[in-house]
């Protein structure tokens, strides 16, 4: 056994009420531990962290980092990420931009130790889970999409039971092995290769009978009734569309009081008043958020500069492809579960839509009571590059940055917006809330997001200072499982870690259902089908969380 010693370390953990307070943290081996006894003291290493705020290491709940868009946003945009600078013998690819390699350094960098891939399709699951093994210093996850799948939308069509319903996510989310399950536009890329380039709530899918609304609702009840530890996941109908602040809230009402997580708001929370036909929602969001308290958000922040969008919301894709900057886009159909579309594009400060786009999201964050229920996240790479969180955190955290910020935009902004007129400033208390105990919390994580005795040594530690976005941007030191991985903002060692998964039960009837299904329709063989072993070629490069007993159909 080995054991390190944190020694004045002014520590941020909310679960245990440390807001600042001056603690002594032990860690034995992976894990943070009691203090032990006096010889295992004398051979301990020890770290004086005078001047410096530790915390948990953080964790994304959302961002793009693996997957068939990404790849394909990667062939479509090769200037975005090659690799400018000779690459060191002892961190390969680590100066290749944008591939996997720089993903976990960056990531590290930052001081997170989980990030969760929120769009994989179960076909392409394990390529998927391929690239995720390929992600150094940091464990992954991945949520699976339905919503939009051709069995699904056939066993809706038929008057399946919940159960069997039930039992099909179930099998999905073992056969990809996914943490979560998530819902893209429900219904929209089936509707989409029909013909229909809209998609509301309440509109019907053409052949199959069923609205996007009951898709919903039925796989919101199938992740309630399972178990599944993350809420759904949702990507809204109508995204990015001025007045779709409606759908939002309607979402909302949709969820009848169950759990359900909503994605990149941001996206969201337009109306369609003023001169522009655009113009902020924010308020009227909040305001239904407070009155949900079964539901969670994450805002999908946009900051200015160049990016690249990418989506399994073909229509939303679709419709944008003439704004594509560079101008160049891909828009593809999967044979059976969705469809896609990479769009790249530029964040302007000059523009008025950007400008506003990028207030309502502050104003989202600023107007938000509960930073338990409301998550840190660009939505990487569509609103930015989860590089650019340092920057976000300093807008958060300082009024008069926001301002000089603001200040820039164009004018009509700041009287279209209640910006300049909220002062709060977000504390490192609420930094850690937000990006450390909750998404911990949200994702059923219980040995994570927090500093207490038992939890996961994954630490991240910043020297204070002024300037917020060179605090955050490169941490002073960070442990991965109780071993030092970075320090002075740079990477010492390449380190190998887990992809969370979930085990669960189900009806093996529903193998029958399937393999049916696949003989029937399908060119893919259900032999072929899912995510094995090998493919994380890691000893125990895949981390099991068993949910049997929960729930059996």
């Amino acid at each position: 056994m080995a054991y390190s010693c944190l020694k004045n370390a002014k520590a941020y953990d909310p679960t245990q009420k440390w807001n600042g307070s001056m603690q002594e943290i032990w860690l034995e081996d992976d894990r943070i531990c009691a203090e032990p006894n006096a010889d295992d003291q004398a051979k301990a290493t020890y770290y004086d962290l005078t001047g410096a705020v530790v915390m948990a290491s953080a964790i994304d709940i959302h961002s793009h980092i693996a997957g068939g868009n990404v790849n394909t946003a990667r062939l479509l945009l090769p200037d975005q990420h090659r690799n400018h600078l000779q690459r060191q013998k002892v961190h390969p690819f680590q100066c290749a931009k944008w591939s996997s390699f720089d993903t976990g350094y960056r990531y590290a960098e930052m001081g997170y130790g989980l990030v969760i891939e929120p769009a994989m399709l179960p076909v392409n699951a394990p390529q998927v889970h391929a690239e995720l093994a390929d992600i150094p210093m940091i464990d992954t996850g991945a949520l699976a999409i339905l919503g939009s799948d051709d069995l699904l939308l056939r066993l809706m069509r038929s008057n399946a039971s919940q159960a069997q319903i039930n039992d099909y996510v179930s099998w999905t989310m073992n056969s990809t092995k996914a943490m979560g399950l998530k819902v893209i536009n429900p219904g929209g890329a089936q509707a989409f290769k029909l013909g229909v380039e809209t998609f509301g709530l309440d509109d019907v899918v053409p052949d199959y009978g069923v609205s996007s609304r009951h898709i919903l609702q039925t796989l919101q009840t199938a992740v309630a009734q399972t178990g599944i530890l993350h809420p759904v996941h949702v990507h809204c109908n109508n995204l990015g569309t001025p007045g779709n602040i409606g759908t939002l809230v309607e979402t909302m009402e949709t969820a009848q009081g169950l759990p359900m997580h909503l994605a990149h708001v941001q996206f969201y929370g337009y109306g369609d008043d003023g001169n522009y036909g655009f113009s902020s929602g924010a308020a009227r969001m909040m305001e239904a958020f407070a009155k949900h308290p079964n539901i969670t958000m994450d805002v999908g922040q946009v900051l200015f500069g160049q990016t690249v969008t990418l989506s399994g919301d073909v229509m939303a894709q679709y419709s944008r492809r003439d704004d594509a900057s560079p101008s160049k886009w891909i828009v593809w159909h999967s044979e059976n579960e969705g469809s896609g579309g990479i769009v790249p594009y530029q964040y302007k400060q000059g523009s008025f839509v950007n400008g506003l786009q990028w207030a309502i999201g502050l104003e989202i964050f600023l107007l938000s009571d509960d930073p338990w229920r409301l998550f840190f996240t660009t939505d990487h790479p569509n609103g930015a590059p989860f590089t650019r969180y340092p920057e976000l955190i300093h807008l958060l955290m300082s009024y008069d940055y926001r301002m000089a910020c603001l200040s820039t935009l164009h004018t009509e902004i700041q009287q279209m917006t209640l910006l300049k007129d909220l002062k709060r400033e977000y504390s490192l208390e609420e930094i850690a809330m937000m990006t450390r105990a909750a998404p911990a919390k949200l994702l059923g994580q219980t040995d994570r997001g927090h500093l207490q005795i038992g939890a996961k040594a994954d630490i991240a530690i910043y020297h204070q200072q002024e300037d917020l976005t060179k605090m955050f941007r490169f941490a002073d030191k960070v442990f991965k499982d109780g071993e030092l991985i970075v320090k002075d903002g740079q990477v010492l060692t390449q380190k190998q870690t887990k992809t969370l998964s979930l085990a669960m039960g189900y009806n093996d009837d529903i193998e029958t259902v399937i393999q049916s299904y696949m003989d029937q329709y399908y060119s893919l063989k259900l032999s072929n089908y899912g995510v094995t072993e090998d493919v994380n070629p890691h000893p125990n490069g895949f981390a099991y969380q068993s949910l049997e007993g929960v729930y059996s159909a």
